[in-house]
């Protein structure tokens, strides 16, 4: 039980390895069902079977070792995926084109141990209303913006505020950035939220992982200034309740968790 919760503690910090692991021990369980299945029955799996009985086991045992439901779909998807396109007419540089670009979207999985995770339109509008309720010129700052969808939702919908967005997986920044170029109150920096001085900004919003949070709680009230706000979606901060807790019905049954800065 000792290795299974480490493992736990890993996919917090570096999901995407325990992924490749989950998928790893799919592969050897599978090799030994089929040989077993051959040797005693005389059974034979079709690659599709085959496939999509391995990435059910993969979903599975990535659930099973902490990896949020994201990443049970990618496990999921992945082999079977493979197999149903491998017969395909495509050349093989697509499958190298679509690793890449899902790497390139999901970097700070092993840099900063964040996946992409995507604010839902009630999470926006949430976030709207929060915006809406604060008393003084907004200065908002999303860290990990993403392809900077709600970013500049609400960049839209305040054009007296000035919003800025951090993002450092390569591709979401690039997206986030040209969209962003028409929109005069909304910048997007190539920058890790840790080299990102909060005091610039009275509201902060993340949607980040339970890795980061311990460590974001202690810079925001090293950084921010007493009364202002740090919105976090989805996940708290360790020993640290909420001030205010948001629901959103959404099929993750995720929050948004609301404090005020201590002074």
């Amino acid at each position: 039980m000792r290795v299974v919760e480490r493992l736990r503690r890993l996919a917090q910090r570096y999901p995407a390895l325990v992924a490749l692991l989950a998928q790893l021990l799919a592969t050897a369980m599978l090799a030994a069902i089929v040989l077993l299945a051959n040797a005693v029955a005389g059974w034979r799996f079709g690659w599709l079977t085959a496939g999509l009985l391995q990435g059910l086991m993969a979903a599975s045992i990535g659930r099973w070792l902490g990896l949020s439901r994201w990443w049970w779909w990618l496990n999921l998807a992945f082999v079977p995926a493979l197999l149903a396109f491998g017969g395909a007419p495509l050349p093989s540089w697509v499958f190298l084109l679509a690793f890449v670009l899902l790497l390139l979207l999901n970097w700070n999985s092993f840099t900063e141990r964040v996946p992409l995770y995507l604010t839902g339109a009630q999470g926006t509008q949430l976030l709207a209303e929060i915006v809406a309720q604060q008393p003084t010129v907004l200065r908002f700052v999303d860290l990990g913006c993403g392809p900077g969808g709600p970013l500049l939702a609400l960049a839209r919908q305040f054009p007296q505020g000035q919003f800025v967005g951090v993002e450092t997986a390569p591709l979401s920044f690039l997206l986030a950035w040209m969209r962003s170029l028409t929109q005069r109150n909304c910048r997007i920096r190539y920058q890790s939220l840790w080299r990102t001085d909060l005091a610039e900004f009275n509201l902060v919003y993340c949607f980040l992982s339970p890795a980061p949070m311990a460590d974001l709680w202690q810079k925001a009230c090293k950084e921010m200034q007493p009364g202002t706000l740090l919105v976090s979606n989805t996940f708290g901060v360790p020993d640290v309740p909420a001030d205010q807790q948001l629901k959103l019905n959404d099929w993750r049954d995720s929050s948004l968790l609301l404090w005020r800065i201590p002074s």
